[in-house]
């Protein structure tokens, strides 16, 4: 067994589509990168990553390169889920949490959940995604920026 930490961050902007745990949520405001910004998932691409002791999502899916322009970032789990199991790998469970002051993320966490289950290959039992406000400090609470922090569980 081995545990695995990731962790991401992207500011936000009028106008960019909101893309959350694999799941385009309706808001003003979406993040801003190269792919789809999905700080959720990229926080879970590089908990796996790590925990497997592969290098970062930069190293397998660098902003410098094209082919990754405005990439739904469920395609980069499936390629990083790739990585793990060419190590023998298979996921346990995977715990998640993401910081946002708005918009409220509760009602979208079973459609995250449905999301995530077939490409981890796990059940939505085994997925946790939490979600908490920065009591407006910072730029998360100044809704100038989103990030989340994951926690995965692999074994062989």
């Amino acid at each position: 067994m081995r545990v695995g930490f990731g962790f991401d961050v992207h500011p936000l902007a009028e106008g960019k589509e909101l893309w959350l745990g694999g799941v385009k949520i309706p808001h003003t405001k979406g993040c801003v990168g190269h792919s789809d910004a999905d700080v959720l998932l990229h926080a879970i691409c590089d908990a796996l990553l790590g925990a497997a002791g592969l290098r970062d999502i930069g190293h397998y899916f660098p902003n410098t390169d094209n082919k990754f322009k405005g990439i739904d970032s469920k395609i980069l789990l499936t390629e990083t889920m790739k990585l793990i199991k060419e190590k023998g790998y298979k996921v346990g469970n995977v715990d998640s949490t993401l910081c946002i002051e708005e918009p409220k993320i509760n009602p979208h966490i079973s459609e995250m959940k449905k999301a995530l289950a077939p490409i981890l290959e796990i059940g939505m039992e085994d997925i946790s995604i939490k979600a908490t406000t920065n009591e407006k400090l910072g730029y998360v609470g100044s809704e100038n920026g989103v990030n989340a922090y994951a926690v995965v569980l692999i074994g062989k």
